[in-house]
Formats: C-alpha cells, structure tokens, sequence
C-alpha cells in the first residue's frame, strides 16, 4: 500500500518509525510519503492561511496550496490515489469496519487541516472521504492521520506476525476482546483462570467467547445489541445473567 500525507507539520509523523507501521514499511508492505504543504505557496512567507470571509475568530487554511500540494501527490506515483481522506471531526466515524474498508486500496492520500479548518473547497473539490476519530477537537488532522494509518496498516495481509492477531482483535467481530493474560501465574495475589492453564483447547475457547461477551455487556452494551450472535452465543450470554442473578442474591443475603 502506498500513503501520502498532506500536513503542515511533517516531523509529527515520526511517531510512526516505530512499531508495526515500522516493520510494515521494512517489509516492503506500505510506502509512506510525506508533503509538506508550506512548499506549495507561492509567496515568500510561505503563507498557507489567512482570515475566514465574513469575520470571526482564527485562521482557515488556504484551498491553493492544497490543491497544487495534491495535484503533485497525484502525478507522483502510478498508482490511482482514488481515496483522498480529509481529517475533521465533521467527517464519517472512524471504526473497524472502515479500517477494512481502507485497508482494501492500494493507496490513501490524507490530508490534515489545521487552525480553524480548511477553506470549504478543499472539502468540496478534493476530498473524496471526510472521516473523525471521534466528537472532539483537536489542534489538527495530524494525529487523526496516525491513528487511522496505524488501524489499517495492521490490516495488511503480512503485516501482522500472526494473521489470528487481527482477527483476534477487538471489535473484529463486533464485540470486545476477552482478558489476557501472561507469566507469572500469580501477581499481588490474582490468579490466572485455571482453564487457561488447561490445555483444553475447546474450554479455553468458550471461556474466551464467554469473557469476550461478558465485557462487551458490560462495557459496551451498544455494540451486543448490534452484533450477530450465534446459537452458541446465546446461550453463553443466558450463563452470564444466571451467573450475575446467583451473584447479586448472595450479596443481598449477606454473610
């Protein structure tokens, strides 16, 4: 996969020469590229902002050091950038399901705001995908850009030591990822489930789903209602509430 980042302030993406996206890149398996768009202007200040039309408060980044940023972004490689993601908390929720979706192209091109947002042509003329990390503000489109980059990387076939790891991860299949747990067996005086210590590979896996639904109940009982459970799922879940009833009755009895 090929990605092409847009952004003011390149050095931040540093943060990415570690980890996953690091060994992805060594690899072979991602190019990743970052422009500067200070060196589009075309003033001697390098100007990439000025005051909003109509007043108010803050600067909003300028359409025509983007669009000729882009446009030497698009001639740089042969590879299509048919997907060109704008960074904004106003964009389309950033999830799992989308990372997959992403993670299916050849190649991304980002682009990070930054001030009070970008003039509304950017969005209107060059963007094809508008996505959030979530309902808040930050400073800019650059740590959003990381953490989408980071979500669809790990997606690559070959990226990963271990193509279960993915799969195994949380939300995958719509719920939560079951505890984890390692050596030692004991610390400051908490166990390791004992299944987990069985080598009954079916009990360790219907321990996991059990958990996995356990936590996403508890948690995140929106993602539950909207997942695709099965015969097997259903009847764990029904363990789980017997197992929460018998719980708090003995509470209510006391000792």
């Amino acid at each position: 996969m090929e990605i092409d980042v847009l952004t003011l302030f390149p050095g931040m993406f540093q943060a990415l020469d570690y980890s996953i996206v690091k060994r992805a890149k060594e690899k072979g398996l991602v190019t990743l590229r970052l422009w500067d768009i200070r060196d589009y202007t075309e003033d001697r200040h390098r100007t990439v902002d000025d005051t909003p039309y109509g007043g108010g408060a803050g600067m909003v980044m300028k359409p025509d050091p983007v669009y000729r940023a882009l446009q030497a972004v698009q001639a740089s490689s042969a590879t299509p950038g048919r997907r060109v993601i704008l960074m904004t908390p106003q964009g389309r929720p950033f999830d799992q399901r989308v990372a997959r979706e992403l993670a299916a192209e050849e190649r991304l091109i980002f682009i990070c705001g930054h001030y009070e947002g970008v003039d509304e042509r950017v969005r209107t003329l060059m963007a094809t995908d508008e996505i959030s990390i979530g309902d808040y503000v930050l400073t800019g489109g650059e740590l959003p850009a990381m953490v989408v980059i980071d979500a669809v990387v790990r997606l690559i076939p070959g990226v990963l030591g271990s193509e279960l790891s993915a799969e195994e991860d949380s939300f995958e299949d719509g719920l939560l990822e079951y505890p984890h747990y390692t050596r030692p067996r004991v610390f400051q005086g908490v166990e390791v489930p004992e299944v987990l210590l069985s080598g009954n590979h079916e009990a360790i896996r219907l321990w996991r789903r059990k958990e996995s639904l356990r936590r996403t109940r508890l948690r995140r009982p929106d993602l539950l209602a909207a997942a695709q459970l099965t015969e097997e799922d259903r009847r764990l879940l029904q363990e789980i509430e017997a197992e929460e009833r018998a719980q708090a009755e003995g509470n209510l009895q006391g000792p």
